[in-house]
């Protein structure tokens, strides 16, 4: 048998000050282990206050005048002294971390600390500096050749386009004079030019919108990839944060606003930029004049679009939040459609999701009304700017020091150097919310996992006899979530190789955490979680996995077969291995009874069968991975006393020979144990055969006479 793990409590705390009038010590009220939480000692009455150990939250001891605040909790660790937890005024008590009587502090309350915020709250993930850069260049670096190819195609594509106007004046001032003295070859070859022009210009159109449709998709492929992949490979602690709902969002909206971007915004965006390199190179080379005052006309423009950037880049970055916010309420709500109608949530949840989308109507409508500014500045701009040259340019006609010809090229020029601006507004409404779009993604690429892969990984050692189980223990382990206190105070277990072993306990006992770090969900805070001497962070994943398999209280199914199911626990395994399972867990009649057998697809979350079955199933599927640790994480909680006792039936299959954890609500469950832990407050009070622990009169002998009484 494994002593109970012992804790080590710190010093007092410092800020307690000498005072002649009475109050609790550091280590007085309820809890005689180890210090407080970060408010520990606060009071606001009477001077007392109250240590609630590791457990209590940013709030703990808070007094409202009774001295206790909401925080606290008991402690049965061996830290207690006789009178520690004593607390009526007169600063008595022997506990090991009472301090000297009379103390307490000099008038003030501890400062409140800042309440946490999780950034996870507010879809901020947070992002390394140019991981959206990275992230961008990463995904072209494959496709770079094909990137160059179609670069090449709309270079030569936008120059045919803008030979047309000077064929133009060419005719005006060359093929048309030319014509009315009987010389039609001039005017022939400027329609053969522009034929041939138009013609390549549609075909190099053609290619281009090919090449850049492969290799926009191929981004696409990868990045759905990507987010899909490392979304499956982050650890549990960041899907408890991070809704199913973000991600969705992640892979579609986000995604598709890059889509846009790359199909149809970066064409416009190279269009518009040629364009300009293009024209005003001829302008100035048809008339220095006229394009430098085309060239100037640009700056206003460029102050528009950088006010536009501006402002529409952060209207972009809240509307990319609030879709989410949108798909996350309607994804919990048709997950949870079950207590929405059996409560009656309907109109509840329809205003909650009305704020919500209202929200993101608003968000859209500011980045209309930036869209509507800017192309309305631009056209006035463009508009001013062309009619400005064109009267300028008629003059200098009529004066005789400007060709016709000329002018007519500088008018076409303008309007097509002028008409993108609109199409560049577009592409800037694309881009800013693509850009925002690829930060959301960026940032979630950016995140590792907090259980990652050993950098150097070790095998666990072969079998120390014929049964599959190995030793588990705990060494010196404390545990604390990141955005919360201290779940699990430093503790030491040992569990043999095939050893069936309860934990009991009340709701947030610490159970379902112990079962979590032996699984390697969550590395301990401090100390080492070892298999057969290995400790877990070694091994690589797949070993892990083949090594330690859990059972949860909800039995997941996918969507598919009975069989395509049990066989999750062995991809590899043959239809006769997967009926072998079914068999020993009592599941083969229930299944060959389905309409297609094992070939039935039980549809989405298993809803083709009943919780018992699919239990069961669970239970195929575990067996089939012939682990060395199994978890039964409350596996018979939510059963009747039929689908439990089926259940139970096949634990005793499942666990034959392998070192097992099964935390139970049920005492009925406990029976199948060769040993019982009993926990309170993240401590292990109790530990000891059940026989043993029932005849004694601890808090397991309770929690059985109870259990017994509710039967009767």
């Amino acid at each position: 048998m494994t002593a109970a793990p012992t804790t080590t409590a710190p010093d007092r705390d410092p800020d307690e000050e000498p005072d002649g009038g009475t109050g609790a010590g550091p280590g007085d009220g309820t809890a005689g282990g180890r210090g407080g939480g970060p408010d520990a000692h606060r009071d606001d009455a009477t001077g007392t206050a109250t240590d609630t150990g590791p457990h209590d939250g940013p709030d703990a001891g808070r007094d409202d005048g009774t001295g206790v605040g909401p925080g606290t909790r008991p402690h049965y660790g061996p830290a207690d002294g006789p009178d520690a937890g004593r607390d009526d005024g007169t600063s008595t008590g022997t506990g090991p971390h009472d301090g000297p009587p009379g103390r307490r502090r000099k008038g003030r309350a501890a400062p409140k600390p800042e309440p946490y915020e999780d950034p996870f709250d507010h879809d901020t993930l947070p992002t390394p500096p140019g991981a959206t850069a990275t992230l961008l260049r990463s995904l072209l670096a494959p496709l770079r050749a094909r990137v160059v190819v179609t670069t090449v195609l709309l270079l030569l594509q936008q120059a045919a386009v803008q030979v047309g106007p000077l064929l133009v004046a060419y005719a005006i001032d060359r093929a048309v004079p030319a014509f009315r003295q009987d010389d039609h070859g001039p005017l022939i070859a400027v329609g053969v030019a522009y034929l041939l022009c138009s013609a390549a210009s549609g075909g190099l159109q053609y290619a281009f919108i090919i090449a850049s449709a492969r290799v926009n998709q191929d981004v696409l492929l990868d990045l759905r990839g990507r987010i899909f992949r490392h979304a499956q490979a982050l650890s549990i602690d960041f899907h408890e944060r991070y809704t199913s709902g973000r991600l969705i969002s992640r892979s579609t909206t986000d995604v598709e606003s890059l889509r846009e971007l790359l199909s149809e915004g970066l064409q416009e965006l190279v269009t518009v930029i040629l364009s300009f390199v293009y024209i005003s190179a001829m302008l100035l080379w048809l008339d220095v004049g006229l394009g430098t005052v085309a060239v100037v006309s640009f700056v206003p423009l460029y102050l528009l679009i950088r006010r536009y950037r501006r402002r529409a880049g952060r209207i972009f970055a809240v509307r990319s939040t609030t879709i989410a916010a949108v798909i996350v309420k309607f994804a919990e709500t048709m997950n949870g459609i079950r207590p929405v109608r059996a409560f009656r949530r309907e109109a509840a949840n329809e205003a909650e999701f009305g704020v919500l989308n209202r929200r993101h109507e608003r968000t859209n409508g500011d980045a209309l009304l930036e869209m509507a500014r800017y192309v309305v500045g631009s056209r006035l701009v463009a508009n001013t700017a062309v009619a400005g040259i064109v009267l300028w340019g008629a003059h200098r006609v009529a004066s005789g020091s400007l060709a016709l010809g000329v002018l007519a090229a500088a008018a076409l020029y303008l309007r097509r150097l002028y008409d993108p601006i609109d199409r560049l507004g577009m592409f800037l409404n694309s881009y800013q919310s693509a850009a925002a779009s690829l930060e959301k993604i960026a940032g979630l690429l950016a995140q590792t996992p907090s259980v990652p892969e050993p950098s150097v990984p070790r095998q666990l050692p072969a079998l120390a006899s014929e049964h599959p189980g190995r030793e588990v223990v705990f060494d010196e382990v404390r545990f604390a979530y990141r955005t919360g206190g201290e779940v699990l105070p430093s503790f030491s277990l040992t569990l043999p190789a095939g050893q069936t072993v309860a934990v009991v306990g009340s709701t947030g006992a610490g159970k379902s955490t112990l079962a979590k770090l032996l699984a390697r969900f969550y590395d301990p805070t401090e100390g080492r979680v070892l298999l057969d001497g290995v400790d877990l962070r070694e091994l690589p994943v797949p070993e892990l996995r083949r090594g330690v398999v859990m059972v949860t209280q909800e039995a997941f199914l996918f969507s598919g077969t009975v069989a395509e199911n049990i066989a999750i626990g062995r991809p590899e395994a043959s239809r006769e291995e997967i009926e072998q399972a079914a068999k020993a867990i009592g599941a083969h009649d229930f299944i060959n009874a389905l309409p297609d057998g094992y070939d039935t697809d039980v549809r989405k979350r298993g809803g083709r069968i009943s919780a018992g079955q699919r239990q069961l199933v669970a239970f195929a599927r575990a067996l089939l991975a012939d682990p060395a640790v199994l978890i039964l994480d409350e596996a018979t909680s939510s059963l009747d006393i039929p689908g439990e006792r089926a259940v139970q039936r096949a634990m005793s299959t499942v666990l034959r020979g392998r070192t097992a954890v099964v935390i139970a609500h049920r005492l009925s469950t406990v029976a199948i144990a060769d040993r019982v832990l009993v926990m309170e407050h993240g401590r292990i009070v109790e530990d000891g055969p059940p026989a043993e622990l029932v005849a004694g009169t601890g808090r397991f002998a309770d929690l059985h006479r109870a259990w017994r009484d509710s039967l009767v």
